[in-house]
């Protein structure tokens, strides 16, 4: 009779209740920042290719919507998102007195994550519990690079994706040009400012 179970596919969700401490909403929808690495926000995101998972866990600055750093893994565990501090910090030298926004995810609350966050000197913010117009900014690049990514292709091997991604992520930078940016893609804004 070709009948066939459809099954909803779940989604990621980081949140696993209280886990650690969490933060102040400090950015508080204050989206604008006047200057590079003022206002950070992470996050996230899970993909679906060809029965396996990944995850992207990018830091980028309200500045110029520029991607600072990122990891891709496929699981979402504590080091992935270490990972992608530790490779913002070899980055970005100052990170003192830059504000970094995310969630209530676990990864954000766990003491390691803390405390290197304190090390370097950078601030946390969380959105309140649940809200996810807190953390607008990454919302939006999250819908416009599955957009212009993820939905456009069908991809049927993760490492292709991954490989794909990686690239996207370097064009989003570099070659994406925005209008509030006054044409200019998020690097070649960043440095004019500069």
């Amino acid at each position: 009779m070709n009948l066939k179970s459809q099954i909803r596919r779940a989604k990621y969700r980081s949140y696993r209740g209280e886990v650690g401490k969490t933060a102040p909403n400090i950015l508080n929808r204050e989206f604008k920042a006047s200057r590079p690495n003022e206002k950070w926000a992470t996050d996230v995101t899970e993909f679906k290719v060809a029965d396996r998972k990944a995850y992207l866990s990018p830091i980028i600055d309200m500045f110029n919507g520029e991607i600072i750093a990122y990891t891709i893994s496929d699981r979402p565990d504590l080091k992935m998102v270490m990972d992608m501090m530790h490779s913002a910090k070899r980055k970005i030298k100052d990170t003192k007195d830059v504000i970094l926004h995310s969630d209530q995810g676990w990864h954000y609350q766990h003491m390691q994550y803390q405390q290197t966050l304190k090390k370097y000197g950078i601030t946390q913010s969380m959105s309140r519990k649940g809200n996810c117009l807190d953390n607008a900014v990454m919302e939006n690049f999250f819908g416009i690079m599955k957009s212009e990514l993820l939905y456009l292709h069908q991809f049927s091997d993760m490492e292709v994706f991954k490989r794909e991604l990686r690239k996207y992520i370097n064009y989003y930078n570099n070659d994406r040009i925005k209008l509030k940016l006054n044409g200019k893609s998020p690097v070649q804004y960043r440095t004019l400012y500069q």
